[in-house]
């Protein structure tokens, strides 16, 4: 047990989502004295028997005194709960309400409750549309929908109130992170790896509705979770301005990746699905990407980049759920 982890008590918002419970479970598992409390929007949810320590609470990030509870005694706040890129593009009223307020009123909340440390989960698509060449924290944002957006004005309010040194903030720039999840309800399945797989199992067969040039940054869910805790244990004269990009280093091509799976299928079901690739057009981007996260590195954190894994895991899953 990290000492700096001992007897911690944490909030994972959003702690049954697709990556939040990811995390949930890493920490349950690998720092079993941590106290965590999860919330999630959906009512009469059980407390999961994975959970060593801690319990499940309801929390709207448009209701205040949910917020204001599930607060209460904490010193870690993982705040993840946010509108998907789905949602966000149905309703941009309700991202602004939901992320960027939402985040809001739980960074007043912790300061208020006197949390020490709030990490804020963004994403790399605050840095523009399509990611293309090399990116770095200084890389100059251009946020195109609204789940851009409006994960790129909550990561300010963070930003910000760390500067007035009222919280130790942190925002935390993820790519595409991806591995199986807690359950099959919170699959994320319109993520490219999740669906890829999904169809390499039910249909036996994977289709790209591009020609699959372009290039995506792939982290596994594994090495998020361990860059959390790396985070969450991190001494306050390591953080530096707060802000990290959290990403694989490992940059592939949607075809690519679909490749990947295709072997990784032959190996653990005897059969390589067929892939069925789209026409290349005069719109698809095809220039590199390089997500930088030596600033992350500086600190002491490495990748364990085990991405063969994370695809097994996840194909593993989607033959238990949804093989026909």
């Amino acid at each position: 047990m990290d000492p700096l982890l001992q007897h911690q008590r944490i909030l994972i918002t959003g702690g049954l989502g697709y990556v939040g419970g990811r995390v949930a479970q890493y920490f349950s598992k690998n720092h079993p004295e941590v106290n965590l409390r999860l919330t999630t929007h959906r009512r009469g949810i059980q407390k999961p028997g994975w959970l060593a320590k801690g319990d499940v609470v309801e929390m709207d990030l448009v209701n205040d005194d949910d917020i204001e509870r599930a607060c209460q005694d904490i010193d870690v706040i993982l705040h993840l709960a946010a509108l998907h890129e789905v949602d966000c593009a149905k309703d941009a009223k309700h991202a602004v309400r939901v992320n960027e307020r939402g985040t809001f009123k739980v960074l007043e909340s912790a300061k208020h409750c006197n949390v020490k440390r709030f990490i804020y989960f963004s994403t790399a698509h605050v840095y523009g549309a399509p990611l293309a060449g090399e990116i770095n924290e200084l890389t100059v944002t251009r946020p195109v929908g609204a789940y851009a957006v409006t994960h790129k004005a909550a990561g300010e309010h963070v930003l910000a109130a760390a500067q007035r040194k009222e919280i130790e903030g942190l925002v935390v720039r993820l790519s595409n992170g991806f591995g199986a999840p807690i359950s099959a309800s919170g699959g994320r399945w319109t993520l490219v790896v999740n669906d890829l797989c999904r169809q390499a199992v039910m249909n036996k067969q994977i289709t790209l509705r591009s020609a699959g040039l372009q290039y995506r940054d792939f982290i596994t869910l594994t090495d998020v979770s361990r860059a959390v805790s790396h985070l969450v244990g991190l001494p306050r004269d390591q953080l530096q301005d707060g802000l990290f990009n959290l990403g694989g280093e490992c940059s592939m091509q949607i075809k690519e990746i679909a490749e990947l799976i295709q072997k990784r299928c032959k190996t653990l079901f005897g059969y390589k699905p067929p892939l069925c690739v789209g026409a290349q057009s005069s719109a698809d981007q095809t220039d590199k990407l390089a997500y930088n996260i030596d600033k992350l590195k500086s600190t002491g954190f490495e990748l364990t980049r085990q991405i063969d894994d994370a695809i097994d895991e996840t194909l593993l899953f989607c033959d238990q759920k949804f093989k026909k």
